[in-house]
């Protein structure tokens, strides 16, 4: 079958490689979509800690096409999506309920061979079955969905709360769907594409900003801001120097700040201490999915989370390693690689791209 390998830092192919063999408690699942994370791209530049020889890819669903022994509530046919995030289960983290914090966690596509490939290995007690009849592109959002229901949780929305989630890419739209869906009723994202601020205010934002030409904490949290005295809680999102910097300081006092995004491993920000503590503002950090991923699959099941207009650009194996190894295009939200074939079986022929 054909995956796509991290041979080393810096060094990722298309290669052909012997097809997997499920082992006892094992699923063999053929991928239909997995989509191109950030992650996958410090991976590939060594910001990440990673494995390597690997296959990369976390995001994936697809369908079983054999079962291994010792598998129980499977069956081959079923459309699933996988949590990529294996716990020891031994280890003082996995005691205490913290399994994402697991001493001795292993990664499908970061540890162990994931989704960019024909074939995948799935550990049935990762698996989540999908309803048939979902649009199979859409069972790759659950696990970045999982993740941002992950910060919701420890965030707390109350009903009522004012949100501002800082980055317009796939976290910060999933994220401000789950803020609507958990009641929050002033919903702010800010970001500088313009089409990523006219989708979020079709799926869920009350307003948007343009961080561009005007300095965000005072245009949000001044007298005459979009959110005078800042926001209940506010989720970074974009994993980048400044709106990591910006986050504490937007929320109100009293308020979240939520860290979601990923910065490269070692780079480092400033915050002011004292700022903190006057106003009490509770700045955490959100890891991964813990005993989320079932909720986020029966989320997108159920619609009440849309992702179709995520999806900027579906691109074959062979098109996968230039994506990773190069910046995502302007405006792209979530390119998703889909396996030779799969998309003209599912009537889905053409490949998108950004202008």
């Amino acid at each position: 079958m054909k995956a796509v390998r991290l041979e080393a830092t810096g060094k990722l192919f298309l290669r052909e490689v012997e097809k997997p063999v499920p082992g006892p408690g094992d699923l063999l699942v053929r991928v239909e979509a997995c989509g191109i994370c950030g992650t996958d791209r410090h991976l590939f530049l060594g910001e990440f800690p990673s494995h390597p020889p690997v296959t990369l890819g976390h995001e994936f669903a697809g369908i079983i096409e054999t079962v291994g022994p010792e598998v129980s509530g499977f069956r081959p046919g079923m459309r699933v999506t996988g949590d990529p995030n294996i716990a020891c289960g031994r280890c003082e983290e996995c005691h205490n309920g913290r399994v994402n914090l697991c001493r001795n966690l292993q990664a499908i596509g970061i540890h162990k061979d994931g989704g960019f490939a024909d074939y995948v290995i799935l550990p049935h007690k990762q698996a989540f079955a999908l309803p048939p009849g979902l649009d199979p592109l859409h069972g790759a959002f659950c696990e970045p969905l999982a993740c941002c229901l992950h910060g919701v949780d420890l965030a707390t929305i109350k009903t009522g709360a004012s949100v501002i989630v800082l980055g317009g890419g796939v976290i910060g739209l999933l994220t401000v769907q789950l803020a609507r869906l958990a009641g929050a009723t002033r919903i702010l994202l800010v970001t500088r594409n313009a089409e990523k601020r006219a989708l979020a205010e079709t799926l869920g934002a009350t307003a948007t900003f343009d961080p561009s030409h005007a300095d965000v904490v005072s245009s949000i949290t001044g007298d005459q801001g979009l959110l005078p005295g800042g926001a209940d809680v506010v989720f970074e999102c974009a994993g980048v120097l400044e709106t990591m910097m910006q986050a504490p300081k937007l929320a109100r006092r009293g308020g979240t700040a939520v860290i979601l995004g990923v910065m490269p491993q070692g780079a480092k920000i400033e915050i002011e201490p004292f700022d903190l503590l006057f106003r009490e503002v509770n700045l955490i950090s959100s890891f991964l999915n813990p005993f989320t991923h079932g909720r986020a699959a029966d989320l997108i099941a159920s619609g009440a989370i849309k992702v179709e207009q995520l999806i900027s650009r579906r691109i074959t194996l062979e098109q996968a390693p230039e994506a990773i190894a190069n910046p995502a295009l302007g405006g792209e939200i979530r390119t998703l690689v889909v396996p030779d074939g799969q998309l003209a079986s599912k009537g889905r022929s053409e490949f998108l791209s950004i202008p």
